[in-house]
């Protein structure tokens, strides 16, 4: 995508998220990778009320200045840190789902109790101790607790997802709170059964050729323009 376009994704992305019923007002926040720099959400402002000018830039090699109109997210850090720390992902999600900030206010890790887990990386998404927002001590916990993995739960706050585009990192945060709610209510039920880490690795496995399809663009119809 060209800078103009991935600031309307970033937009449509925000405004998804509330949509999809992921995310409440502008708790949220995304960015995008673009080039050697880093777009993302401004801080409080309503995502009806966005505009492409009024998404914030950031260098991926600087210490926090930025151009726009409009200071960015007060979580800017941890995804410019996320964005430096894995050069695999152009984006990254993070919300106030209700069920994974539920699980992070138990400071609860979601395990393997259904082998979409397997999405993230691994047997386990982590749930990391509290630090206050917009501090490096919560950018540092973020980066840890994504070691391997393409989501993490943050400590009596929220999730943070990543992907290579803004479509992967969403899909994985609607994922990663559809698995929340429905450990959630399987716990209400009895006692989930935990998969094993061996049979979550072979699905992890299993999953590196899945969404390939995703990648592919439908034909134009004859006739129809280029």
């Amino acid at each position: 995508m060209t800078e103009a376009e991935l600031r309307r994704a970033i937009i449509a992305a925000a405004r998804r998220m509330n949509a999809l019923g992921i995310n409440q007002g502008a708790s949220g926040n995304v960015s995008a990778r673009v080039g050697g720099h880093m777009l993302i959400t401004p801080s409080g402002v309503s995502y009806e009320a966005l505009t492409p000018k009024a998404i914030a830039k950031l260098a991926l090699d600087g210490d926090g200045g930025w151009t726009g109109p409009l200071k960015p997210s007060s979580e800017w850090r941890f995804h410019l840190d996320i964005l430096r720390a894995r050069p695999e992902a152009g984006a990254v999600v993070h919300t106030h789902a209700v069920h994974c900030a539920a699980f992070s206010m138990l400071r609860e890790p979601l395990r393997a109790t259904h082998y979409m887990i397997a999405m993230f990386g691994g047997p386990d998404v982590r749930c990391t101790s509290y630090a206050p927002y917009g501090t490096p001590e919560l950018s540092a916990l973020a980066v840890e607790g994504l070691r391997g993995r393409t989501a993490v739960l943050l400590g009596n706050h929220g999730m943070i997802t990543i992907g290579r585009d803004l479509d992967e990192a969403l899909s994985r945060a609607v994922e990663l709170e559809t698995l929340a709610k429905q450990t959630f209510i399987a716990s209400q039920m009895g006692k989930p059964v935990v998969l094993s880490d061996e049979e979550v690795m072979r699905v992890v496995e299993r999953f590196k050729g899945y969404g390939a399809n995703a990648q592919v663009k439908a034909p134009r119809r004859r006739g129809s323009a280029a």
